[in-house]
């Protein structure tokens, strides 16, 4: 029976052969890796995946969809909102191994899932994600950009990125209104140990207003914290590079 694709889920089918090997070879999967795919939907990438993995964990939320790939003997498949997987747990079901994170991620609810899986870093080996480019532009964005704003910090402390494959949109079925792209994230292994949501917060703050000088927003919040070291605040958000909001995170936390 035909799966018609449902707008609350955000659906698109990836349709392209070619777009479909190239996403597969740059994930490079080899037997033996402890993968997990997110939105497996129509097994679009699953197939050729698990035909080079041998075994492949799933999410799907759709249950219909999670009918039809139980029929695969080769596929664990977890009936989920993958906002609510605990990560650490699948890599413990997988004897402790780090998880390679792939998926045609729903448009939707994208930066959510991005923000869900950065407090599981420590378990991931690396994630490879089909997202609209507009948001991998600003997940790799360098300072002085218009792209450049929470995301970019967030992700960037966390993760050395780059967009590996562009996608147009009639790569799927039926096709969205934007352009795709195919982001690689590998967590950093040196990643300042700043406190996750103290960072957030500082730069949510900072980029509230982003064309006033950060005065007005981070400079009073930093007052209200009784923050007595050096930090320039006579500067836009956008100009200040991730280092730095790390290390005006570091020497917060300090007191």
């Amino acid at each position: 029976m035909k799966h018609i694709p449902r707008k609350r889920f955000g659906q698109h089918f990836l349709a392209d052969g070619g777009i479909i090997e190239s996403i597969v070879d740059a994930i490079a999967p080899k037997v033996g890796d402890a993968m997990v795919e997110i939105g497996p939907g129509l097994a679009a990438l699953t197939q050729p995946l698990v035909e080079r993995l041998g075994t492949l964990t799933v999410i799907e939320l759709d249950r219909d969809l999670a009918q039809r790939l139980r029929s695969h003997a080769q596929l664990t498949v977890i009936e989920s909102d993958v906002l609510k997987v605990d990560f650490a747990q699948l890599s413990q079901a997988h004897a402790n191994a780090k998880l390679r994170v792939v998926g045609n991620l729903p448009y939707n609810i994208s930066t959510p899932i991005l923000f869900h899986l950065l407090q599981y870093v420590g378990v991931i080996a690396d994630q490879h994600f089909m997202l609209q480019k507009e948001v991998i532009d600003r997940m790799v964005a360098r300072p002085s950009t218009a792209a450049y704003g929470r995301l970019s910090v967030m992700l960037q402390w966390r993760y050395a990125m780059e967009n590996v494959l562009f996608v147009p949109p009639e790569s799927f079925n039926p096709p969205p209104r934007v352009d795709s792209a195919v982001v690689r994230m590998v967590p950093r292994e040196d990643a300042a140990a700043v406190d996750v949501r103290l960072l957030s917060e500082l730069v949510q703050v900072a980029f509230s207003q982003r064309r006033k000088l950060m005065r007005h927003t981070l400079g009073a919040w930093l007052q209200a914290k009784n923050f007595a070291g050096e930090f320039n605040v006579q500067r836009r958000a956008e100009e200040v590079p991730v280092e730095e909001y790390l290390a005006l995170a570091l020497a917060l936390a300090k007191g």
